[in-house]
């Protein structure tokens, strides 16, 4: 059994993950007063995955488990992502 060593973060990194959270709340806020056409809806679900990635990465503590619990949650991922596709594809095709 492997020797498990407890990762304490700061509470500074917490306080600057929490501001860039909501600097990017603020900024998908902005981005609908904009008529942007069909990029509104793409450009809400880019900063929503930052955001995501930046919950995943240090409140989950994603960034200090080990590579295959990395690969195991790019797994998920990639596998929504794919089901996300074939049914809009399945939606565009009727």
């Amino acid at each position: 059994m492997k020797a498990e060593t407890n990762h304490i973060t700061p509470y500074s990194v917490y306080a600057k993950v929490l501001i860039v959270l909501l600097c990017f709340t603020m900024l998908t806020v902005t981005a609908t007063h904009y008529h942007l056409g069909a990029f509104t809806v793409a450009l809400a679900l880019i900063i929503a995955c930052v955001k995501a990635g930046a919950v995943l990465t240090f409140f989950m503590h994603l960034k200090f488990d080990e590579i295959i619990l990395r690969i195991f949650v790019i797994m998920v991922f990639t596998l929504l992502a794919v089901v996300i596709v074939i049914t809009l594809l399945d939606y565009i095709n009727r």
